[in-house]
């Protein structure tokens, strides 16, 4: 069964926004027409409080994604322990349709950096992504996607292309795929390779989801800042993945200099109808 069949029930294939905590009060008032919400994992461990009955109001209405930031899957660190079982128990009081973490470490010796950080390209680094992978979906008893994060240097001893790595990851782990289409984009400009022969080489039946973000330039890099609109060619690019691919879940990410509600939901609503046009085309 594909990815795509898999989560059908759950998760639409319809476009979704990130809740974070400015949209709270005004979401659950409002209730705004939008098919799906992510959070993130981290800022819902809590299993009493306010934290939690806003997780408990918002479930009611709409379908929830969980997505991590801090379980530092790529580090060479043992696997947190405390964190996968804050992590499972947050999945099996919210029954998320998703549960997404990113191909990348953020801590190493216990000290963790506020990044996501990449890693080198190696057959090393495949076999131990792969094997921690296997490690997280055992613990917490399902099939996680894993997310392709954005750069801004390149390993001199990295001899895998990352679209080759990625989709090896998902062969060799059983787990998902969750396609930053920004981070293809802004990754393609910094190191100069082709975002479509990129998206190209991904496997469709491991695609489970799509992000969509904006970035901002500082003296020609392209930083995925996750603080503005997205972007044409990221529109563009989005856009040939639907036509290679057919409709997944697709998020728009708004992290920082967070817009207000309407406008987060206005770029979604750009998603939603490049959606809708593409099932209309592959009729």
């Amino acid at each position: 069964m594909t990815i795509a069949a898999t989560i059908e029930g759950a998760i639409p294939a319809q476009a979704g926004i990130g809740l974070r905590t400015p949209h709270y009060h005004e979401l659950l008032n409002t209730q705004p027409e939008v098919a799906w919400l992510e959070v993130h994992s981290e800022n819902f461990f809590a299993s009493g409080g306010a934290i939690a009955q806003t997780m408990d109001q918002v479930r009611q209405d709409y379908p929830i994604s969980l997505h991590g930031v801090g379980l530092s899957i790529g580090s060479t660190d043992a696997l947190n322990c405390d964190h996968l079982s804050k992590l499972k128990d947050l999945i099996d009081r919210c029954d998320p349709g998703l549960v997404s973490e990113h191909l990348c470490w953020c801590s190493v010796g216990g000290r963790y950096a506020n990044d996501l950080l990449p890693l080198p390209y190696t057959e090393e680094a495949l076999q131990h992504m792969s094997a921690r992978i296997r490690q997280v979906q055992d613990f917490i008893g399902r099939q996680i996607l894993i997310e392709n994060v954005s750069s801004y240097l390149q390993f001199t001893h990295s001899v895998i292309p990352e679209w080759e790595f990625i989709s090896t990851v998902a062969e060799r782990s059983g787990c998902g795929l969750l396609v930053d289409i920004n981070n293809i984009y802004v990754n393609s400009v910094n190191h100069g390779f082709d975002a479509y022969r990129y998206l190209d080489a991904l496997p469709s039946s491991a695609i489970g989801e799509f992000h969509l973000a904006g970035f901002a330039i500082d003296n020609g890099c392209l930083i995925d800042t996750h603080g503005g609109p997205v972007s044409d060619p990221v529109w563009e690019l989005y856009s040939h993945a639907l036509r290679r691919f057919g409709n997944r879940p697709t998020l728009i990410e708004w992290d920082t200099d967070i817009p207000s509600l309407d406008t987060l939901l206005r770029e979604a609503d750009k998603a939603e109808r490049m959606l809708e046009r593409n099932v209309y085309d592959a009729a």
